[in-house]
């Protein structure tokens, strides 16, 4: 006969064993429960039967301290942490996460014009100008970037080439897709020619282009402000319609550029733009019956004038 130490053992692991064996069936019950409830849902669900498997061998291999162990554990996790994380208004879009930067302010000391770093010809200032642009916004510096193509720096030349060949490409392609989605608009929609035309003045104003391929891209802008003429007049504004008279007039189409500034002037007769832009043709053309009569009007209206239009009024008074 076993005495009683020995009898409490057996107990002992018996009842270890029907624990570890009622837990790994109702786990592997709930498993399968669960996965075949998620299917009819449609959705997925991770068998973590394993997970079971494993803790039933662990229960086997450590009697009492392995079932105590996960009763705690699971009491633990009810107790305290019971309630689910309220994420409502936590936001993990990375399109709302705005990131500060200091300011470098050796490098800011450091800094040249890069006119100045041309007029010098010190490599290594230009280098570090024509690095800090690539940094920034790139369209506001096509300009400046043209210039260093006549660098003695080869390396900085060949770099502002490759930049300019890469911008101008990207806008040509920009060009011609808007082109393209202009002639799938309705006839009372303006809003692609509206974003075109402030979209090329911005680059043909840099004058970065050739003289061929400038007046093209200066004749597609002027075609495009017509398309907004045609289908809603009012739509055109008075910016729009300056960008189309000096593009022209840089390209040498005068006639078109007199038509423009008409038109600028009979829409926004009160703006300064529609003397300023008649003043410039004018000067450009050498008419100066025109000129004067344009001049003289303007002195007598109640536009505000600018520093730029006050000292030509000087001038030519």
């Amino acid at each position: 006969m076993p005495d009683w130490n020995e009898r409490i053992f057996l107990i002992v692991i018996f009842l270890n064993i029907l624990t570890a064996a009622v837990y790994f069936l109702w786990g592997t019950l709930a498993v399968t429960t669960a996965k075949e409830q998620q299917k009819e849902e449609g959705e997925k669900q991770f068998d973590n039967r394993r997970a079971y498997l494993i803790k039933f061998i662990i229960m086997l291999l450590c009697p009492v301290i392995g079932p105590l162990y996960f009763a705690v554990t699971y009491l633990l996790d009810k107790l305290v942490f019971w309630t689910a994380p309220d994420l409502e208004d936590v936001i993990f879009s990375k399109e709302r996460v705005k990131t500060q930067l200091m300011a470098d302010e050796e490098r800011a000391r450091n800094m040249v014009p890069l006119e100045e770093a041309l007029a010098i010809n010190e490599k290594k200032s230009l280098r570090m100008v024509m690095m800090n642009m690539v940094k920034g916004e790139m369209q506001d510096s096509l300009a400046a970037i043209a210039l260093a193509l006549d660098s003695e720096d080869s390396e900085s030349s060949h770099y502002a080439a490759s930049v300019l060949v890469d911008e101008l490409n990207e806008f040509r392609a920009r060009v011609q897709a808007l082109t393209l989605e202009i002639q799938e608009e309705k006839e009372d929609e303006t809003a692609v020619e509206e974003m075109l035309i402030d979209y090329m003045d911005k680059i043909l104003k840099l004058q970065i282009f050739t003289s061929v391929e400038q007046k093209r891209f200066a004749l597609i802008l002027a075609d495009t402000a017509e398309k907004i003429r045609q289908k809603d007049m009012s739509k055109l504004k008075e910016e729009q319609y300056e960008s189309v008279c000096m593009r022209l007039l840089e390209v040498k189409e005068y006639t078109d550029a007199e038509k423009w500034c008409a038109r600028l002037a009979e829409q926004y007769p009160e703006q300064l733009s529609a003397y300023t832009c008649r003043l410039k043709l004018y000067f450009t053309l050498q008419n100066k019956e025109a000129f004067f009569a344009v001049l003289n009007a303007l002195k007598q209206s109640d536009v505000v004038i600018d520093r730029e239009t006050l000292e030509l009024i000087r001038v030519f008074s």
